[in-house]
């Protein structure tokens, strides 16, 4: 029963971030209105039908082509922020585990900071600083959640420095960078790829949520977040304009939390000692 759910969270899962990606990078060739020019108010809040397979907004766009296309926006914002939120948390926390002393006193007194406020507000603080738009979206997201990372690679890091092969390295005069780098970090990749995967899903709902309160894509660009913002008015008589964004954020997330759980699994020797 274990070994069947870890194989269906790992590969169903997968199913679906690979079915979103694809849509996302080769939109243009599933789809057969421009999400931005395609605007006619002739052919606004028309239900789903054989031209418009989810239906129009209030402008007459396509729903379907403007939530392929508003699904690119939503993976860069996923991937590149956690990319970022990786890079400080794995400086931060290998550093301080490995180095210690007050290094490692400062580097948690500020991760407990950071985890003590809400990475929603964080950002929406960051936001309201730089102005809304797609780099500002990616600079307050990437500077939000890199404390858990931080956290998991400084206890690797810590439990990881007292190994036979880092004391090894020591001998052969290998600098501390070097021993951080080639030794202790790619011990730590598999953890470290589960909370990133993980937190792709939180940066797309992020990403969601500061979008419905104007402060991400500009219009006329589409993103989901964006989407259900210019709905709110049109769920009584165009619900397909909130419910297919709504249906895509909740398909991502559930793709990348289900991938993030089997690949956890799958890396977790306990578990495939229990398997065994």
């Amino acid at each position: 029963m274990t070994d069947m759910r870890l194989r269906f969270n790992l590969l169903f899962g997968g199913a679906i971030c690979l079915i979103i990606v694809t849509l996302g990078v080769f939109a243009p060739l599933f789809v057969h209105h421009d999400p931005i020019l395609d605007a006619n108010l002739m052919n606004a809040e028309l239900p789903p039908n054989a031209d418009f397979w989810f239906g129009t907004d209030s402008q007459g766009r396509d729903v379907f082509s403007r939530v392929l296309y508003g699904s690119r926006v939503s993976l860069t914002v996923g991937i590149v922020s956690q990319l970022i939120n990786s890079c400080i948390g794995l400086l931060f926390g290998i550093s301080a585990g490995y180095i210690g002393g007050r290094w490692d006193e400062f580097v948690s007194g500020l991760t407990n900071v950071m985890l003590s406020i809400p990475s929603l507000i964080f950002a929406l603080a960051i936001m309201a600083i730089l102005g809304p738009g797609l780099g500002s979206l990616l600079i307050a997201l990437g500077l939000t959640n890199w404390s858990w990372t931080c956290r998991i690679a400084r206890s690797s890091a810590l439990s990881l420095k007292s190994q036979g092969y880092v004391q090894a390295a020591k001998t052969l005069g290998y600098s501390d960078i070097r021993i951080m780098i080639t030794q202790i970090l790619p011990n730590m990749i598999g953890p470290i790829l589960v909370i990133g995967t993980l937190g792709m899903g939180d940066a797309i709902l992020a990403e969601a949520a500061l979008s419905y309160l104007g402060l991400g894509i500009r219009p006329p660009f589409p993103s989901w977040g964006s989407m259900l913002t210019d709905a709110r008015e049109l769920i009584a008589v165009a619900p397909w304009a909130a419910i297919f964004p709504g249906i895509a954020i909740f398909l991502t997330v559930l793709g990348l939390n289900l991938f993030g759980d089997g690949l956890r699994d799958y890396l977790d020797p306990h578990m495939r000692t229990r398997k065994a």
